[in-house]
């Protein structure tokens, strides 16, 4: 857990950029902060910097200029170790190890963190729990999971060792609708079990609006804006119009459909 003052900010980016190849610029002057216990939502086009900019949080990249801050430490700072066992990562394709059991996936960190065994079964069974999977699941592969499970087995090994930050990166993107619909609105009750501060990466308008207590729209590599859904909704800030638009003749074609 977090030694910080709760006055200091779970996670600072200040005047960060990131280059690639010394020249290609993926991320220009970001300055952005994120709140502890806040959901935060990086939204924009494929290449506009979102993956980027988790990816710094955790050190997975460094930045070529600025700082990242975490709990109000550099992360340059922080035993990389430590950093990343403090942080949940949840990604599209899930990444469960094929040849562990759900068990296993979901304790990696708790055993990898010493908890006795009897601890760690006790976490898996409440995890398995928590995301609305029966503890029978345990003894299973991914490969004969859902997709929807083995997501929230994701979400469950994410959560493991009971991170206060947590990285989603398109988490829900390659579910079908109904199953995505279903795992957005889980999400958001468990959030609010949970606060958690949570960084979450999407293109989808609908998600952003649904997840996000703030949504920041990135822009080739630029933050263009920084709203709560509502001052999203009314922006007059013409690339937050254009997106709005966009949504908004998405859910009238899907109505049109829906009719017919």
């Amino acid at each position: 857990m977090s030694s910080a003052p709760a006055n200091v900010a779970a996670i600072n980016f200040r005047q960060v950029s990131f280059r690639i190849n010394g020249t290609h610029e993926l991320l220009r002057e970001l300055n952005l902060q994120v709140e502890r216990g806040e959901t935060l939502v990086l939204l924009g086009r494929s290449g506009s910097g979102k993956t980027t900019t988790l990816k710094l949080i955790n050190r997975l990249l460094q930045p070529s200029d600025g700082e990242v801050r975490v709990d109000g430490r550099p992360t340059t700072d922080w035993d990389v170790i430590r950093l990343r066992r403090m942080i949940g990562y949840v990604i599209q394709d899930v990444g469960l190890f094929p040849h562990f059991t759900v068990e296993r996936n979901i304790g990696l960190v708790p055993r990898i963190e010493s908890w006795p065994a009897e601890r760690t079964k006790q976490r898996v069974d409440e995890l398995l729990l928590l995301v609305g999977l029966d503890s029978q699941i345990a003894s299973r592969y991914p490969r004969e999971l859902s997709g929807g499970q083995r997501q929230r087995v994701g979400v469950a090994r994410a959560l493991a060792a009971d991170p206060p930050i947590l990285l989603m990166d398109e988490p829900f993107g390659a579910l079908d609708p109904i199953t995505r619909a279903e795992l957005q609105r889980e999400f958001a009750l468990l959030q609010e079990r949970l606060h958690k501060t949570v960084v979450f990466v999407t293109h989808d308008m609908r998600e952003a609006l649904l997840l996000g207590s703030r949504i920041a729209l990135l822009e080739a590599g630029s933050l263009v804006a920084v709203h709560t859904p509502e001052e999203f909704v009314q922006s007059k800030e013409p690339l937050v119009q254009a997106y709005m638009e966009a949504f908004q003749t998405g859910v009238q074609v899907s109505r049109r459909r829906e009719v017919v």
